[in-house]
């Protein structure tokens, strides 16, 4: 038996308020929207009551955020990809963001767990105008436990049309892109935060965002397997590599936080679920 669920979400901006609808097909839901900034921003959770997904079960979230509403986004708990015996399992994303609209997309991670043929595919496609800030993480099994990533496939995709592509298949018996200098390096988490716009941003408004990001880096654990860099006008990516999820989750929070302030003007104010 295979898990096929289907998510529309969909952010407008009414009376100065944004107000999330959506509409949805299986096991998956969104909460009750939260303003626990106030009336401009919807808080909203992302649950997915099986918690996981094996060969043949697909997620697929379609999100829309309209003109100059604002919408953020996150899930109570990791996507786990398990062993999967039917096939390729498929989580994907796809978002478009109209102008004067901004998006947080800001799901906790995925774990591979050994054994795995997984798909997990983003894309986020940005009118002119359009902000949004969204993170990745991917965790290769669970080390702390003892249940390493040896075997499986992990497929990922993350883009932005026209403007920035990763896409790889990390296969776990290719030792030389997990183990090597050259690949993960012996590392069992890679994380990546995006900050994107639909236009061209000034260069100095990318400068002061390196900045702050670099300083968070330099202060980090992970300073020695992290970067930031802006490979477009309209784009600026932080990367890492960690050997556990918490060390890359609590630096993209803090480089969120401090883009948060110095892009958008607002307060890095965590969704209500990540005090828990």
């Amino acid at each position: 038996m295979t898990w096929h669920a289907s998510l529309q979400l969909d952010y407008s901006l009414e009376s100065e308020r944004s107000v999330a609808r959506y509409l949805h097909q299986g096991p998956l839901r969104i909460l009750q929207s939260l303003y626990p900034e106030g009336d401009a921003v919807c808080h909203n959770v992302l649950v997915h009551p099986p918690s996981g997904l094996v060969g043949g079960d697909t997620l697929d979230m379609q999100v829309t955020v309209g003109a100059g509403a604002h919408g953020l986004v996150t899930t109570p708990g990791a996507t786990r990809f398990y062993r999967s015996e039917a096939g390729q399992a498929t989580q994907q994303v796809q978002a478009r963001v109209e102008s004067g609209a901004r998006l947080e997309w800001l799901p906790l991670e995925a774990i591979a767990y050994n054994q795995c043929d997984a798909l997990n595919r983003a894309v986020f496609d940005l009118a002119p105008g359009a902000e949004m800030m969204a993170w990745d993480l991917t965790a290769f099994g669970l080390p702390a436990a003892d249940l390493p990533y040896v075997q499986g496939t992990f497929r990922q995709h993350l883009e932005i049309p026209g403007v920035w592509l990763e896409r790889g298949t990390l296969n776990a018996e290719d030792t030389r892109l997990m183990d090597s200098p050259l690949g993960l390096a012996g590392q069992r988490c890679m994380a990546t935060l995006v900050f994107a716009a639909g236009s061209a941003m000034a260069d100095e408004r990318i400068e002061r965002a390196l900045a702050c990001a670099r300083e968070l880096l330099e202060a980090s654990e992970l300073r020695l397997t992290a970067g930031a860099t802006s490979p477009h006008p309209q784009i600026i990516v932080l990367r890492t590599l960690s050997p556990l999820t918490e060390p890359a989750m609590q630096l993209l929070r803090q480089v969120w936080a401090a883009w948060r302030r110095e892009m958008w003007g607002l307060q890095g104010t965590y969704p209500r679920l990540w005090h828990v």
